[in-house]
Formats: C-alpha cells, sequence, structure tokens
C-alpha cells in the first residue's frame, strides 16, 4: 500500500467505467484481472468503443481469453512493455477529445504508459489508474542514469554501473521511476545486506 508520507508518490484508485466516446485500456496480467472487474458492472455496449493494449505473461493464456471475449472494438496483445509502448503513443497521436485512458497493473506499467500520455497533454489527474500486482520498483541509478526493472530488494546493484543503491521513496513522473543512490559513496563496503523488501 502507499504510505501518505510519501507526497511524490502517484495515488491509485480503482477503474470505474466514465462516460466518454471512446475508451482506451492498458494492462499488464496483473492488471487483467482489474479491467475484468470494471467490465462486471460497465453497460453491455460499453466495450464496443474500446481498445485494450495488453502486456500477458508467460501463463496467463486465461486471461487473454477472458479479454477478447469483451469483445473490444480493438485488442493488441504486446511482448513486453516497450513493445507496448509505440503502439500507444501512435494511437494517442490520433486521438480525439473525449478518450478515456485506463491503466493497470503495476507500477512500471502504470508510470511508463502515464509518462506516454502527458506528453500528448493528457493530465496525470485525469487517467484512471489502478495498481494491481507486485510493489517491484523502477529504479533509476542517479549516477549512469540507467533504469533497473522489477526492484524487489533495498539496497538494489545497479546493472549498468554496479554500484550499490539505497532505493529512495522519491518518485519521479518525469523518468517514470524510482530514485536510486550509492549507498556506500562515503564508506566503500559499508553497504548493509541485501534484503527483500518491495514485494
Amino acid at each position: 500500500m502507499r504510505l501518505p508520507s510519501i507526497k511524490s508518490r502517484p495515488v491509485y484508485g480503482t477503474l470505474a467505467p466514465r462516460t466518454g466516446t471512446a475508451h482506451l485500456f492498458v494492462a499488464d496480467a496483473e492488471g487483467a484481472e482489474a479491467i475484468l472487474d470494471l467490465a462486471s458492472f460497465a453497460s453491455s455496449n460499453f466495450f464496443e468503443k474500446a481498445q485494450i493494449f495488453y502486456v500477458p505473461k508467460r501463463g496467463a493464456g486465461h486471461l487473454e481469453a477472458r479479454l477478447t471475449a469483451l469483445r473490444p472494438f480493438a485488442y493488441n496483445a504486446s511482448p513486453s512493455i516497450a513493445a507496448m509502448l509505440p503502439r500507444l503513443s501512435q494511437t494517442l497521436s490520433t486521438a480525439r477529445m473525449g478518450l478515456r485512458l485506463y491503466l493497470a497493473g503495476t507500477e512500471g506499467l502504470i508510470g511508463q504508459a502515464t509518462k506516454v500520455a502527458t506528453t500528448y497533454g493528457i493530465h496525470h489527474d485525469a487517467i484512471i489508474a489502478e495498481h494491481r500486482g507486485s510493489m517491484a520498483r523502477r529504479v533509476q541509478c542517479v549516477h549512469c542514469k540507467g533504469i533497473i526493472e522489477e526492484v524487489k530488494t533495498q539496497p538494489v546493484i545497479c546493472s549498468h554501473c554496479g554500484l550499490r543503491l539505497f532505493v529512495r521513496d522519491h518518485y519521479s513522473r518525469r523518468i517514470a521511476a524510482f530514485q536510486g543512490v550509492c549507498i556506500d559513496a562515503e564508506q566503500p563496503g559499508s553497504a548493509p545486506a541485501i534484503q527483500e523488501v518491495f514485494r
């Protein structure tokens, strides 16, 4: 759960149908259930004006079948978040007024999709987002600027420069990541043992 003391951290809600001329859903395997929950109380023709961009996980084929059974106007599955983002960008570049954007799943997916959406003038407060799944963090090393995905430990070893990083609670919307700073810069070798803390 989100801690109220972390002011920079986004606040998530629950997906709910909104009025709009079109509906665009972006979800990973964890977020698929949020779309299905929304579908249970949406109108019978709601998904006729909806597109779904989905990043499945191996072994989650049953969720993909349930999403396509909603009969959206368009459905696109991508092998990764990175592969999905250009499609999202292209779709948003031709979007019209009245589009509603729904994001569901891990913080990594929500943050990266929000970053793309804001470049097309969609304010982050206008995006309906629901966090589902792991609390693993997307982290930027402030030293080499490398991005480390799905960080579950504190500290974490930067996969780009090898420094041991303390994962700060500060979240940057601009880069859709938490900040990692060298934990033993003043006393090399003094870093505490690595422990899993973000589950």
